[in-house]
C-alpha cells in the first residue's frame, strides 16, 4: 500500500502513450513513478503492465515537448528533467519510410528514427550496397507552391515504390537484395570488399539506370530554376546531427536520398554499380531538368552518352562486369609500395623539383571593359608557376611583362565550342574588391588542353610539376573528343531510322523545343559514333566526369545577408571554395578558398558564421534561405572529406564528423 505521504511528496502519476506496429491501436498508460527511477526501470514497468506477449525491444520513450529520445536508459527520470506534465510515446525506433532515390524512383524502407541522421544514412547505403555513405545525406522535398501540378500527376513513371522489405524477400528471404545474412566483409588493409559485389550481392535492380521518361512526362516535371529557386531548394537539406524524429519527420514522409557533398572519392566499377549507376542517375536529372547549365554541344555530348546507356541496358545481354578494366590488386598494392618508398601520395610527387616545366605561346587576350567593344588581341604568353604573364611579342620576353596574372584562387570557366573551333579560357581572378574578367582564345584543343589543365592546378596553388598535370590534359583531351559533333574520319553518316527511341527523351524539354524531332536525333546519332564503342559501365563514368567539368557542377546555393550589407546576396559552396555572387546577375564577385581558411566560427544566438582566412581577410553573413547550420555543415562537411585518404579502411571517423559539423546549441 501507498502511504499519503509517499502519495504527496515522492511519487506521481507519468501518462505514456504506447505505439503499436502494424497498425494496431495505440495505448495509454499511467504509472505511478518517482524521481529517482530510471529509464530503463520506466520501460520494464509499462511492459508489465501492456501484458502483451511482443518484441518490444525496438520501441523506445520519446518525449513529445522537448523532441528528443529518452535513449540513456542508466538516467533517472530527474536527471532527464521529467515531471508529471510530461507527454511520453513508447514508440518503435525503426518506421518506414518512402526514400525517392536519385533515380527518381520512390523505396519503401524501414529506417531508424532514432539514431542521428549521418548514421541512418550509412545503414540506409549498407541495405542499398552503395559504399562511402559519408557522400550522401537526405534532403526534404521542396514545398513550393508552383510546383503542385508535379505532384498531382500519380500516373507518372516515377511514383512506382518498390518495396525494398519485398525485394529482399522479407524477414529471412533470400532475395536480390542485401540482406543482413549477406554483410560485406571489407579488407582491414584497404577497405575494399573482399569479394566483387555480384559474388555476394547478387543482380541488383538498383544498379541499372531507368529508361528516359517520354518528353511529355518530363515536361511535367520540369521547371525553370533560378538561383533563387536552387537556394530555396537547397534549404532541405537534413540536420546530420540529430535523428529523424527530432527534425519533425514522421512515419512514412517522403525524403529525397542525395549525393550531398560533391567529392567522389575511389570511384571502382568492380565494387561501386549501385553507387555509379546512382551518381549517374543524378547527374542525368541535373541536366534533363536544367538544375545545371550547360552549353547546346555539351546537352547533345550529355544526349549521346544516354542514348548509348540506355541502348546497353535494354540489349539482351545481361551486365557482364568481366569486360571492365579490373584493378589488379597486386598491382595496385606495388604502386602504393612504390609511392610510400618515394614519400608522399600520388597526387603529390614532383616530377623534379629543380626544374618546373613552362608554356610558352602565342595566344588572344581580350579584357572587357565598360563602353568597349575591343576584339581579342594576340600576345606572347608565359605560364610559369602559378602565373601567366604577357608580352608585345616573344622578341620583348625576356623583358618587363605587360601584365601579369596570380591565378592561385580564380575561377576557371572554358568558352568552348568545339564544332565553330572556338577554344576559350575564361579567367576570374580575385581582387581586393571582386573578380576581374579575362578572356584567353588557344588556337587548337591541344594548346588549350595544355593550358586550362596549367591553370586548374595554379587556381589550387599547384604548378605543372605535379603528376596530375598530364592526366589532367588527357581528361580535358578527352572531354573535347566526346563533345565533337563531327564523325570519326572514315565512318558514314548515321541513319536517322536505326534510333528507335525518341530523341527528345535526351535533351531537357526545353531544349527540345527548339529543334526539329529529326534535326535532334540526326545530331545525337552524329555524337554518339564519337563513344559508340565504350562500354556500358565507361558510358556512365564519362557521363559522371563530363558532369563534373561543367562550370557549375557541385556549387550549392543560399541566400545570405554579409555584415555590413544592406541587400541579400547569394552564396555558392563548392568542394573547395566559397563563392559570392550577385543575384541579380548571378555573376561571381568574390571567391574564398578553404585552402586559404584558417577558422570559422558560428554564433548561434546571433545566427551568422564568421569565416577568418589568410592576409587578415574576414567574412561574416546571416543566413536568409536556410538555417546557418546547413551551411555550417557544407563547410565542416567538405573539411572532413578532405581528410580521407585511400590507406583507411571504410570505418569512418564519425567523431571527427560530429566535431566539424555539429552545433554548439
Amino acid at each position: 500500500m501507498i502511504t499519503a505521504a509517499e502519495y504527496g511528496e515522492t511519487s506521481w502519476e507519468l501518462s505514456v502513450h504506447v505505439d503499436q506496429k502494424d497498425g494496431d491501436e495505440s495505448m495509454r498508460f499511467k504509472l505511478r513513478v518517482k524521481g529517482d527511477l530510471h529509464i530503463g526501470g520506466l520501460m520494464l514497468k509499462l511492459v508489465e503492465k501492456i501484458k502483451a506477449p511482443q518484441d518490444w525491444s525496438d520501441h523506445a520513450l520519446w518525449w513529445e515537448q522537448r523532441k528528443c529520445w529518452l535513449l540513456k536508459t542508466h538516467w533517472t527520470l530527474d536527471k532527464y528533467g521529467i515531471q508529471a506534465d510530461a507527454d511520453l510515446r513508447y514508440t518503435p525506433q525503426h518506421k518506414p519510410l518512402l526514400l525517392q532515390l536519385p533515380n527518381m524512383k520512390t523505396i519503401n524502407m524501414t529506417v531508424s528514427f532514432s539514431c542521428v541522421v549521418f548514421k541512418a544514412v550509412a545503414e540506409i547505403c549498407q541495405v542499398l550496397n552503395i559504399r562511402r555513405p559519408e557522400e550522401l545525406s537526405l534532403l526534404k522535398p521542396p514545398e513550393d507552391p508552383t510546383k503542385k501540378r508535379k505532384r498531382k500527376d500519380k500516373n507518372s513513371g516515377l511514383d512506382d515504390i518498390w518495396d525494398i522489405d519485398l525485394l529482399s524477400g522479407g524477414p529471412g528471404g533470400s532475395g536480390p537484395m542485401y540482406s543482413k545474412t549477406m554483410t560485406a566483409t571489407y579488407d582491414p588493409e584497404n577497405g575494399m570488399p573482399v569479394s566483387a559485389t555480384s559474388l555476394w550481392f547478387g543482380e541488383n535492380p538498383l544498379a541499372d539506370s531507368q529508361p528516359n521518361l517520354p518528353p511529355a512526362e518530363l515536361a511535367k516535371i520540369y521547371q525553370p530554376l533560378s538561383l533563387v529557386d536552387k537556394a530555396i531548394n537547397n534549404a532541405g537539406w537534413l540536420d546530420s546531427s540529430r535523428s529523424l524524429m527530432e527534425q519533425d519527420i514522421q512515419e512514412k514522409d517522403k525524403l529525397l536520398l542525395r549525393f550531398k557533398y560533391n567529392v567522389f572519392f575511389d570511384l571502382n566499377p568492380k565494387y561501386d554499380a549501385v553507387r555509379i549507376t546512382q551518381l549517374y542517375e543524378q547527374a542525368r536529372w541535373s541536366i534533363l531538368l536544367e538544375e545545371i547549365d550547360c552549353t547546346e554541344e555539351e546537352m547533345l555530348m550529355f544526349a549521346s552518352l544516354q542514348y548509348h546507356i540506355c541502348k546497353l541496358t535494354m540489349s539482351s545481354e545481361p551486365l557482364d562486369h568481366s569486360n571492365e578494366p579490373e584493378i589488379d590488386e597486386v598491382e595496385a598494392a606495388l604502386s602504393n609500395l612504390e609511392v610510400t618508398l618515394e614519400g608522399g601520395h600520388t597526387d603529390r610527387i614532383l616530377e623534379d623539383i629543380t626544374d618546373i616545366p613552362e608554356l610558352a605561346d602565342s595566344l588572344r587576350l581580350f579584357r572587357p571593359k565598360r563602353l568597349t567593344l575591343r576584339p581579342y588581341k594576340e600576345y606572347w604568353f608565359v605560364f610559369k608557376d602559378t602565373t601567366i604573364s604577357y608580352y608585345k611579342n616573344k622578341e620583348t620576353s625576356s623583358g618587363e611583362p605587360i601584365e601579369q596574372f596570380h591565378l592561385r584562387g580564380c575561377e576557371i570557366v572554358p568558352d568552348v565550342n568545339v564544332t565553330d573551333k572556338k577554344f576559350g579560357i575564361k579567367l576570374l581572378l580575385p581582387v581586393a574588391d571582386g573578380m576581374n574578367e579575362v578572356y584567353i582564345r588557344c588556337d587548337s584543343e591541344t594548346q588549350y588542353a595544355k593550358w586550362k589543365a596549367a591553370c586548374i592546378l595554379a587556381s589550387k596553388g599547384k604548378t605543372m610539376a605535379y603528376s596530375s598535370y598530364k592526366s589532367e590534359v588527357r581528361n580535358i583531351q578527352s572531354f573535347l573528343q566526346m563533345k565533337s559533333l563531327a564523325p570519326p574520319p572514315g565512318q558514314a553518316t548515321p541513319d536517322i531510322d536505326a534510333m528507335e527511341m525518341n530523341a527528345e527523351c535526351f535533351v531537357s524539354p526545353r531544349y527540345a523545343k527548339k529543334h526539329k524531332t529529326k534535326q535532334l536525333t540526326a545530331r545525337i546519332l552524329e555524337a554518339h559514333q564519337n563513344i559508340a564503342r565504350l562500354s556500358l559501365m565507361e558510358a556512365k563514368m564519362r557521363f559522371i566526369q563530363a558532369w563534373q567539368s561543367l562550370p557549375e557542377f557541385g556549387i550549392n546555393y543560399y541566400i545570405v545577408r554579409f555584415k555590413g550589407s544592406k541587400k541579400d546576396e547569394i552564396l555558392g559552396i563548392s568542394y573547395n571554395r566559397l563563392i559570392r555572387l550577385d543575384m541579380s546577375t548571378g555573376l561571381p564577385v568574390t571567391t574564398w578558398r578553404f585552402a586559404n581558411m584558417k577558422q570559422w566560427n558560428v554564433n548561434w544566438e546571433i545566427r551568422q558564421v564568421t569565416i577568418e582566412f589568410d592576409q587578415n581577410v574576414t567574412i561574416a553573413f546571416c543566413c536568409i534561405s536556410c538555417d546557418c547550420k546547413v551551411v555550417h555543415e557544407f563547410i565542416g562537411g567538405y573539411i572532413f572529406l578532405s581528410t580521407r585518404s585511400k590507406d583507411q579502411n571504410e570505418t569512418l571517423d564519425e567523431e571527427l564528423f560530429h566535431k566539424l559539423t555539429g552545433g554548439q546549441e
